[in-house]
């Protein structure tokens, strides 16, 4: 039964049922951004943000009325959310079918853009662009769940170790060593950045030489030690272990050379020139390239459905 209003009556809108709405949908950009780092997964990231959102809305009227910031309370949530969900993820992964890539990102400043809270960003600090390429993610993935969120919320989201050691349930002392931890990580895993146009062109040329299957060109174009890792997840066919070594990459791509149904288009992939494939228009694939100088140092290919769904609904 549909009750109309009266003719004494008006129109309620959300926000004056729950007053703070629009600061909570307003945090939910940040928490993606966060989670996703976190958890190198944006279909986990948005279950996080739902979660968080539950568990917001769990609480009495005057237990969030009692709260002094609304999105320091999110993000301390979040963050123990994702704390939780990572200690089961090692777990899910070690039966997980081949090897586990993180989710690839399509060029949304939705996902990957500033957000208005950041601050001065000192040079020993990764910026947020950095944080989703997809290298980046991959060393992540051999951190502790503690280094990981330690390092992400200081280092990349700039919050003081007093605030970490609060979510994390350690000393601020404990959390500086860390993220200093996890610093010397990626520190020990990053190469000389090549420029943006050298990475594009870098990419455009593989792509050439993968349609023309010109094996030459493609170990040309490869470290004479690179890697390519497939992710199908059990869904689609990969290989369960990586290529290694230029020839023996370079002839893999170049025996699944794209015909009439399958194309390859260049896009941002996590903020990288990368590329996607499509069979009859639909997106099968998305692949990630680690370029070093001039030459490809690693290729991550996504295959699996459920890690295309944010590509598919554009």
């Amino acid at each position: 039964m549909t009750i109309q209003p009266g003719p004494g009556d008006s129109r309620i809108e959300p926000d004056q049922l729950d007053p703070t709405l629009n600061v909570i949908m307003g945090e939910r950009r940040r928490l993606i951004n966060l989670a996703y780092r976190l958890l190198g997964s944006l279909s986990e990231a948005e279950d996080v943000v739902q979660e968080t959102y539950v568990r917001w809305y769990a609480m009495s009227d005057s237990r969030r009325a009692a709260v002094e910031s609304v999105g320091a309370w999110l993000t301390t949530v979040a963050s123990r959310v994702c704390l939780n969900v990572l200690g089961s993820a090692r777990a899910r992964r070690e039966r997980y079918v081949g090897a586990w890539i993180p989710e690839p990102l399509p060029e949304r400043a939705e996902w990957d853009g500033p957000w208005d809270g950041a601050v001065a960003d000192p040079a020993d600090r990764v910026t947020l662009d950095e944080s989703v390429d997809m290298a980046f993610l991959v060393v992540l993935e051999s951190m502790t769940a503690a280094e990981r969120v330690a390092f992400i919320l200081h280092d990349v989201f700039r919050y003081p170790f007093t605030e970490v050691a609060d979510i994390v349930g350690r000393t601020p002392a404990a959390c500086r060593q860390l993220a200093s931890s996890a610093r010397r990580r990626i520190r020990a895993a990053r190469a000389p950045e090549p420029t943006a146009a050298q990475r594009a062109r870098v990419v455009r040329d593989f792509k050439q030489a993968w349609e023309a299957k010109d094996i030459n060109a493609l170990i040309g174009l490869l470290d004479p030690a690179a890697t390519a890792t497939g992710d199908g997840g059990g869904v689609v066919t990969a290989l369960r272990h990586p290529v290694e070594g230029a020839e023996e990459v370079a002839r893999f791509f170049a025996a699944r050379t794209p015909d009439g149904r399958l194309t390859l288009h260049e896009c941002a992939v996590n903020g990288r020139p990368g590329l996607v494939a499509r069979v009859d228009g639909t997106i099968v694939s998305v692949y990630a390239f680690d370029v070093v100088g001039e030459r490809i140092n690693r290729i991550w290919a996504v295959l699996n459905p459920e890690k295309l769904r944010s590509w598919r609904s554009q």
